[in-house]
């Protein structure tokens, strides 16, 4: 029988705001993407997206010395986070509860930057189209359902393994990458900041 490690303590946006208040915050990384982070992000936070996260989760080990709290839009990405540094060796981190979105909700500060979609919204965005043109084709074309079939497929594997394929695609796209997270800028400033 396998075991599964215990996921990383949470910490709720109400004790992280305390902490931040305090002056004792812990280092934050935000896993979104950077489209997303532009968007809104926690004051002092440092983006390394996940792919970026855990390509170079060795190299960010040696510069994560202190409590590390992941942030993303709702607390998925941060778990993934969380995994891929605990299996490098990392300990001290937790998960900010209910990501980015609970933080603003608490009434908590945020930088925010031009607005655009969030993944989540995209990939609902995405799938619908797909499906609702599939299914109005279908009219005429038979078998063309079958695509929106499809993607009803994906979403739910998605739903039961909690990713997503199409939201990784999306991630890719221009819109969604803004300006590249590079890691060794992101070293820099974690350096800076020690």
């Amino acid at each position: 029988m396998s075991t599964t490690p215990a996921p990383a303590p949470s910490l709720t946006p109400a004790a992280l705001h305390r902490l931040v208040q305090d002056g004792s915050a812990p280092r934050l990384l935000d896993v979104r993407t950077p489209g997303e982070f532009r968007t809104a992000h926690i004051p002092g936070s440092y983006n390394v997206p996940l792919d970026t996260l855990r390509e170079h989760r060795a190299e960010l080990l040696n510069h994560l010395d202190e409590d590390v709290v992941l942030v993303c839009r709702s607390g998925q990405r941060a778990g993934q986070a969380e995994k891929a540094l605990a299996e490098a060796g990392l300990p001290n981190l937790r998960v900010l509860e209910g990501g980015i979105v609970a933080w603003e909700a608490a009434g908590a500060p945020v930088n925010r930057g031009p607005e655009r979609w969030d993944m989540e919204r995209q990939v609902r965005l995405v799938a619908g189209s797909i499906v609702l043109a599939t299914g109005l084709v279908g009219v005429f074309v038979p078998g063309a359902h079958l695509i929106g079939t499809a993607v009803g497929a994906g979403l739910t594997y998605a739903a039961v393994s909690n990713s997503c394929a199409m939201g990784v695609l999306l991630s890719k796209l221009p819109y969604n990458r803004g300006p590249r997270a590079d890691i060794r800028t992101v070293i820099t400033e974690l350096r800076s900041a020690s």
